[in-house]
């Protein structure tokens, strides 16, 4: 494999990663680059073949004990030749004693098993324009209006480290919406929604009941220029999956998440929507 090498992703090369994950047709947010930067400075690799860059990988560490792998792209020119495993085994050596996560799509579940992966639940994608109208049983807030470390406290219920900085990002970036759901002072709901390619992406969506999901589901909606939305929705949760279909959206792709140990102990049956597929 002469003239492959692999080094830290520039910014100029994390805007290439979202464009080569948008021809996967993954439908990455337009804005996501910049928390996942702040996430982790350090955690996106890429390798190149004689100076062009050719395959991509992020191995984004939580706190001490945590990892994320995503982004994990070779281009369709050199697939097969090598170059990808070894960006794969440089990202996982940077998580080296950690648990990891990722969520896998379909035809490269097998692989991840072999690496040591083992799979906690599916995503299933669902698109479309969420109709019915609001109970209205919960009162909808800006996200922003809230003491952040109330949401980053709540945040950490569906996620098994801190990740305030990149909680913070994710939450503020212009362009996006972040909603939360307060009753009697609590938060019973938090949803963000950010344009992307297609259909607008919501992610994180927590929820105590299905009926706040909804509700947050058909506000978030309202921020968008056609109504479309894209959630990738956990089957972890019994409930999910029919609130959506009630809702009128329909799957249109598939991802496991998958962790190299035990499944961490989140707060299942209140995930309506998970945050990220690259990052968790």
């Amino acid at each position: 494999m002469t003239g492959f090498e692999i080094a830290g992703a520039s910014a100029a090369d994390m805007k290439l990663i979202r464009d080569w994950a948008d021809e996967e047709g993954w439908n990455p947010g337009d804005s996501d680059r910049f928390a996942f930067a702040v996430a982790d400075p350090e955690g996106f690799l890429v390798g190149r073949l004689d100076g062009e860059p050719v395959a991509c990988i992020s191995a984004v560490r939580y706190g001490g004990g945590f990892g994320f792998i995503g982004f994990y792209i070779a281009r369709p020119a050199v697939r097969g030749q090598g170059y990808g495993i070894r960006l794969w085994h440089a990202g996982m050596e940077r998580l080296d004693g950690r648990l990891v996560g990722l969520d896998g799509v379909v035809d490269q579940q097998d692989n991840y098993r072999k690496s040591g992966f083992r799979s906690a639940w599916n995503n299933f994608r669902y698109e479309g324009a969420p109709q019915g109208e609001d109970e209205g049983a919960v009162e909808i807030v800006d996200a922003a209006t809230l003491p952040f470390g109330r949401l980053a406290a709540y945040d950490r219920r569906f996620f098994p480290a801190a990740r305030d900085a990149f909680l913070s990002a994710w939450t503020g970036l212009p362009g996006r919406t972040a909603l939360a759901a307060v009753r009697d002072g609590r938060i019973e709901g938090l949803g963000v929604i950010r344009p992307s390619s297609a259909a607008h992406r919501i992610g994180p969506l927590y929820a105590a009941t299905p009926a706040v999901a909804a509700a947050l589901v058909r506000r978030l909606a309202r921020h968008t220029p056609d109504g479309q939305v894209s959630v990738d929705v956990p089957d972890a949760n019994p409930k999910a999956g029919g609130l959506f279909e009630r809702l009128g959206l329909a799957p249109a792709f598939e991802t496991a998440r998958m962790y190299t140990g035990p499944t961490p102990d989140l707060a299942l049956t209140e995930l309506f929507g998970v945050t990220s597929l690259e990052l968790g």
